[in-house]
């Protein structure tokens, strides 16, 4: 069938659960089982939407998922109403993720968290922090989204979903050059992997990138943190990481960018620098430029 047919269809059952809502409201309704047309009219709209979302049309799935959810809160069905929210909010993050879906998403973490369902609320945080961390590209918004999650995450004792939320902080702190936010972050995750024996090899990369945000501010606190690291962590001693962190020290003291560079491309061949470790070292690689030129 095509999708013209299937979007008639749930045209159909939206017409059905809005005539069964209106005699659910009338005197004779409420006298004879004016609950059961209510719950009657969900399942249908709930039919509608699956339908719309057969036809592709996301936003009119969207708006169904929505009635369903409205009438379930009518009738205090609150888990209900959340799901059909998130529904709704999934559909409409195909159509229009900056007002409703955010909005559906919202108002089911604040039915959840309601209910003590923490662990889901989260979930939905993180939903809501990938829209405005892909669709709307607002990296703030998407900041405090992962930062509840890890909240709501650690407060039900799942620390390691908690720390998968917290790297995102970092990442995106230190981009925004919060550097004291993510060092804390990454310091932390590292701190805990470290006495984990499933997670201690990436210790090491929680404390490399600790160690380079410390790095943007100024080369003496670089120097102390890897110091700190190795003593804290003595694995991290051994690892290509901690070498790179000294030969860039080295390099930074003697202002010589060559030995900068041909330290980073030298551990880029072995292990490939991904976007953040390339922005980060650009930027150390410019305060020594920076200071060469100061010299001059």
């Amino acid at each position: 069938m095509d999708n013209s047919g299937k979007e008639k269809e749930a045209e159909a059952l939206m017409a059905e659960a809005d005539k069964k809502i209106k005699s659910s409201k009338s005197f004779f309704g409420t006298l004879f089982g004016g609950s059961s047309r209510s719950e009657e009219a969900c399942e249908i709209y709930v039919r509608a939407a699956n339908m719309y979302k057969m036809a592709k049309n996301w936003s009119a799935a969207g708006n169904a998922f929505a009635q369903a959810a409205h009438l379930h809160l009518q009738m205090q069905s609150k888990h209900d109403a959340a799901t059909n929210l998130i529904d709704a909010g999934n559909a409409f993050k195909k159509a229009d993720p900056q007002g409703n879906a955010i909005n559906c998403l919202n108002r089911a973490i604040e039915i959840y968290t309601d209910m003590g369902r923490f662990t889901i609320a989260a979930k939905h945080h993180i939903t809501i922090a990938e829209i405005y961390e892909t669709e709307l590209l607002d990296i703030d918004k998407a900041i405090a989204h992962y930062e509840q999650a890890a909240d709501y995450y650690k407060g039900e004792e799942s620390t390691s979903s908690a720390n998968k939320c917290l790297l995102k902080v970092a990442t995106y702190a230190a981009q925004l050059e919060q550097y004291q936010k993510a060092i804390e972050i990454y310091e932390q995750v590292g701190t805990y992997a470290m006495d984990s024996t499933l997670l201690k090899y990436s210790a090491k990369d929680h404390f490399f990138k600790a160690a380079l945000c410390h790095f943007c501010v100024d080369t003496l606190n670089a120097k102390l943190a890897v110091q700190k690291y190795e003593e804290m962590f003595p694995a991290f001693s051994d690892s290509r990481e901690c070498k790179l962190l000294k030969k860039l020290l080295d390099a930074c003291e003697e202002q010589n960018v060559d030995a900068y560079t041909d330290s980073v491309k030298e551990f880029d061949s072995i292990s490939r620098l991904d976007q953040w470790l390339t922005t980060m070292l650009l930027r150390i690689k410019k305060t020594i430029q920076d200071d060469e030129e100061s010299l001059r």
